[in-house]
């Protein structure tokens, strides 16, 4: 045996990279990552009226639900172990100044005094965005033609304060107003919800993932497209002042959303700021697994447990999936 091949086997003998994998027991002894129900919130669509359970055509096995019939999915959600929601409101009546959105008797501070009243230990967190408010779509004020900025920011402090005020423990603006973080927790402030948290979707793209929410939301702008506020998805750093700012004014957490296609943002986030990071597995994420399980092309168990395990390894701490329900099932 020459003096290479000595040197070769005594290698192959010392790194045998597959000891730690052989055996269920051990690969979960080493892992380095674990998806767990403590990283999971399950969105649930909200509309006005009673006994309703719409499907949405594009997000199969996802509905909107009135409030009395939203008790009854939140119970199956509860007794899957789920801790956290969010919701999401259609109103009834739309208009350009998105009053429904800050009633206090609108469809999500109805659905969020019952909840609380049946779950008072389920955590509720709501979707804060004018766009499914808005005749025209958009997330904020359009005055000639434009989205303003600074209009939108009373709006948006408003409906807020109208979460918090029906018990709410995180509102989550979503509509990529700048300040609006720091409008909205000066507003809860000043009326007395210092307790309730602010996840701002700080690092949210103009992406074509969203295709299936805004069928589910009856979302979709009337004109134009939101890349003059929501991000260009091929900026990196930028997304990185937009969360600094966040936090700067206040924001408990910062979301990244999509998740998928960009895990390199949460990865950075999680490096460089010192609160948690959460990530949104959207509904374009949610329904290509769907479709593609449906003609067996997947393994769908498989792929959503993978799915999610790589948005936590990431580094997001928190995760909207609207996969959630199932990965708790399949976790157990």
């Amino acid at each position: 045996m020459t003096p290479n091949e000595i040197r070769d086997t005594k290698y192959e003998r010392r790194n045998r990279y597959r000891r730690l994998r052989a055996s269920p027991t051990l690969r979960n002894l080493v892992r380095e990552t674990t998806l767990t129900p403590d990283d999971l919130i399950q969105p649930f669509f909200v509309v006005e009226g009673s006994n309703k359970k719409e499907p949405i055509a594009s997000m199969p096995g996802i509905f909107r639900y009135s409030p009395d019939l939203l008790l009854k999915a939140v119970a199956a959600y509860r007794k899957a172990g789920g801790q956290a929601c969010l919701l999401f409101g259609i109103p009834n009546k739309k208009d350009n100044a998105a009053s429904q959105a800050y009633a206090a008797a609108g469809v999500v501070p109805k659905a969020i005094r019952q909840i609380k009243k049946e779950f008072p230990d389920l955590l509720v967190a709501t979707d804060v965005c004018l766009c499914a408010y808005m005749t025209h779509g958009h997330c904020g004020v359009v005055k000639g033609g434009v989205i303003d900025n600074d209009l939108s920011l009373p709006l948006l402090a408003r409906m807020a304060l109208a979460h918090a005020a029906a018990g709410a423990d995180i509102v989550a603006p979503s509509d990529m107003m700048d300040f609006r973080v720091g409008r909205i927790r000066a507003g809860l402030d000043k009326n007395k919800f210092t307790g309730v948290a602010i996840l701002s979707y700080a690092v949210k793209y103009a992406s074509a993932y969203y295709g299936p929410f805004r069928e589910a939301a009856d979302s979709r702008p009337n004109f134009g497209d939101r890349k003059t506020y929501q991000m260009d998805p091929a900026n990196q750093r930028e997304a990185l002042k937009e969360a600094e700012q966040d936090v700067t004014e206040g924001a408990d957490i910062v979301m990244v959303k999509p998740a998928l296609a960009y895990l390199d943002v949460v990865a950075l986030l999680r490096r460089r700021l010192n609160v948690p990071v959460a990530a949104y597995n959207v509904s374009g994420e949610y329904s290509m697994v769907k479709a593609a399980a449906a003609k067996n092309w997947v393994d769908e168990k498989a792929v959503v447990l993978e799915t999610l395990t790589s948005i936590k390894r990431a580094g997001a701490k928190i995760i909207v999936s609207y996969h959630a329900q199932d990965a708790l099932r399949w976790l157990k």
